[in-house]
């Protein structure tokens, strides 16, 4: 099994840091993990995107060009990664940023309002959590609680503990969400 994650979206949307969280859970859950990062030079506001590759096998290298999963915050990022997705892949949609439907027919799209979400939770910075929630619905290779403990360490090393509970809140909110789009989950 071998799974590679792209999420996208503009900088300052916790872009980095989910796909940081993911890999972290993955690597936590027993999985050979790869995560690399790329961002715009203007960081807020620019572009950024990082792949995660999660593998029950040693990873021959951390760029994939087929992804099966895609999380997209911003609908540039659903325009450039959509047609790179593997066929069968999942598409995660900010449907509060993104006002337009997957167009193949041959994808799981899971939309979800990620940012509405979000604000519902007093949280406006935890899209990429309900976002990243979102995705682990779709995924069978990384369980929730791997994803909350990673988050967790992720939130005491920069040390912003007391941000913990309404990250897996926010896991949660998506995770569930996610339930409602995704037959059969």
């Amino acid at each position: 099994m071998e799974q590679g994650v792209i999420f996208a979206g503009f900088g300052g949307q916790g872009i980095l840091l989910a796909g940081k969280v993911l890999a972290r859970a993955g690597m936590e859950h027993g999985l050979e993990v790869s995560w690399l990062p790329s961002y715009g030079p203007e960081m807020r506001g620019g572009t950024a995107n990082c792949t995660v590759v999660l593998s029950d096998e040693l990873i021959g290298a951390p760029i994939v060009d087929a992804p099966w999963a895609l999380v997209a915050m911003n609908a540039p990022s659903l325009d450039r990664f959509e047609p790179q997705l593997a066929e069968g892949g999942l598409a995660v949609i900010n449907t509060s940023l993104v006002h337009r439907s997957v167009q193949r027919t041959d994808l799981t799209a899971v939309p979800i309002p990620v940012t509405q979400l979000a604000h519902n939770l007093e949280m406006p910075r935890a899209g990429n959590m309900v976002a990243l929630g979102a995705l682990l619905r779709g995924l069978d290779s990384v369980p929730l609680q791997s994803a909350v403990q990673a988050m967790a360490h992720e939130m005491e090393e920069r040390g912003r503990e007391s941000l913990v509970d309404a990250n897996r809140k926010a896991l949660e909110a998506g995770y569930e969400e996610a339930g409602k789009v995704i037959v059969g989950s």
